[in-house]
């Protein structure tokens, strides 16, 4: 009969690190995408409020401005997962939450004398400071989740992406509609990230056995669950400090480009929908701004709610054997691109005397494609988990150039924010990509462990090509020797 496995108390520290690894993606997410909202309000400040003042800005310049995030943000990606590697996850959390919800306090001040390019340089450090944060997620996740865990808390941590986009939309219409205006938006992005940073230096933990508050029981059981795969020696090897980065055996891997580039694809769709939402609903379907917020914000309310049925789904195959992780994640990955792609071309055709029809389809949009976390976005923690933060790195700045580029095509297709053609053109493209994505996820994706996340690979790798220089060696020599034999 075997012994029931002791998981210690039944919401332990673990889950205390995944819930704050959550709450760190929503405060992050709030000042991210508080912009699409608050430029809405500060260039058509009668549909808010009008005792703040409003400017003339074009399409091109706005576009600049949400894009300008991602200018800073794709610089510090690998910077992100080297930090986290040498200072650990709970410092570089810290820098990068404090530092983007300090400079959210900016723009009421800066704009007003800068323009829109102050607005700029402001996103621009904004993005700087958050690239830090995703890789430091990913390698937290593999540090603190068991082995047979790390689907549900991984999955569970990353529904902050749909909070916060939530919040991001619905608060940031509210507030910009209520007596604080506009800059009340920038106000409360930055008192709710410094209020996170307080709580994460509290009770923040790189490691569990850095943790003051672990159990013994659930210390003992993460310990030995994740180094349950490893060999002894390998285990000696990465106690030691910082595993070697295997650099070239990451960037030949065929299941880490196929992540790669599924995750781009990803990011299209999702950013185009989630930078240009409300000029598309202010121009296209007519709605006044707080309506505009209310709208824009189902989308990510019917997200959320979905990510934990994906997340309860997932959990009953994996946990019943009636699936495995491989088929899971290609499988929900496949509804979460695929049926997306069909809906986004249906949106596209719709105008402002179907706006109900449109909210519903941007809601189914957006919610099915939360499967896409499970699907796809903690795949990194398959393929390597002791170098989840550095492919995170690499993933998401790869992912972020997308962002960079979508609010900048829109504004050259979209010159005028009412033609509904115009906007057609963006979601077909969307659509086209969102396609093609999960088809190469689909034949070249996996979810295992590669040989390379082994601590002792670069050692094996070395002792090998030693070996087969040695052998190289002696052959060349007894070749020799037999032609000195023949010649004498």
């Amino acid at each position: 009969m075997t012994a029931e496995t002791n998981t210690g108390p039944a919401i332990g520290q673990r889950h205390v690190q995944t819930f704050l690894l959550f709450l760190s993606i929503v405060v992050n997410y709030m000042a991210k995408f508080n912009a699409g909202v608050a430029i809405v309000a500060m260039t058509n400040s009668e549909s808010t409020n009008p005792n703040f003042p409003e400017y003339d800005w074009d399409g091109k310049q706005r576009s600049y401005i949400l894009s300008s995030f991602f200018w800073g943000y794709i610089m510090t990606q690998f910077l992100g997962g080297w930090l986290c590697r040498r200072f650990g996850a709970r410092m570089t959390m810290f820098v990068s939450t404090i530092g983007s919800a300090l400079l959210s306090l900016l723009p009421p001040w800066c704009i007003s004398w800068g323009g829109w390019q102050a607005y700029c340089v402001i996103r621009v450090a904004m993005g700087l400071f958050q690239g830090f944060l995703f890789p430091c997620i990913h390698a937290h996740l593999a540090n603190w989740s068991p082995v047979n865990e790390r689907n549900r808390l991984g999955a569970l941590a990353n529904t902050g992406l749909d909070c916060g986009t939530l919040l991001a939309m619905f608060a940031s219409g509210q507030i910009a509609a209520s007596s604080m205006g506009w800059p009340g938006i920038f106000y409360i992005s930055s008192a709710v990230g410094v209020a996170w940073c307080i709580i994460w230096l509290i009770f923040g933990a790189n490691t569990p056995r850095e943790s003051k508050y672990i159990s013994d029981e659930e210390l003992n059981y993460i310990e030995t669950s994740i180094n349950s795969s490893h060999t002894k020696e390998a285990k000696d090897l990465k106690a030691k400090g910082p595993i070697p980065v295997p650099w070239g055996a990451i960037w030949s891997s065929v299941p880490f480009w196929a992540l790669m580039v599924t995750r781009c694809c990803q990011s299209w769709g999702y950013s185009t929908l989630q930078t240009e939402m409300p000029s598309y609903m202010n121009g296209v379907l007519l709605m006044d701004m707080k309506n505009n917020a209310i709208f824009s914000a189902l989308p990510y309310l019917t997200s959320w709610v979905m990510a934990f049925v994906y997340v309860i789904i997932a959990d009953i195959l994996l946990t019943g054997g009636i699936m495995t992780i491989t088929g899971i994640r290609k499988t929900i990955n496949s509804i979460s691109f695929f049926i997306p792609a069909i809906i986004l071309i249906g949106i596209g055709f719709l105008d402002s005397e179907q706006k109900t029809l449109a909210v519903v389809l941007m809601c189914a949009n957006v919610g099915i494609n939360a499967g896409s976390t499970i699907g796809s976005t903690i795949n990194t923690i398959d393929l390597s988990p002791n170098h989840a933060g550095i492919l995170m790195g690499i993933v998401n700045t790869a992912g972020n150039v997308v962002p960079i580029l979508t609010p900048l095509l829109v504004g050259v297709i979209v010159t005028d924010d009412h033609d509904r053609v115009q906007w057609q053109v963006v979601f077909i493209i969307s659509a086209v990509i969102f396609f093609v994505g999960n088809i190469i996820y689909l034949i070249f994706g996996q979810m295992v462990n590669q040989p390379w996340d082994a601590p002792d690979f670069l050692d094996k790798q070395m002792s090998s090509t030693l070996q087969e220089e040695g052998n190289a060696k002696a052959l060349e020599a007894q070749q020799s020797e037999k032609v000195e034999i023949t010649t004498s």
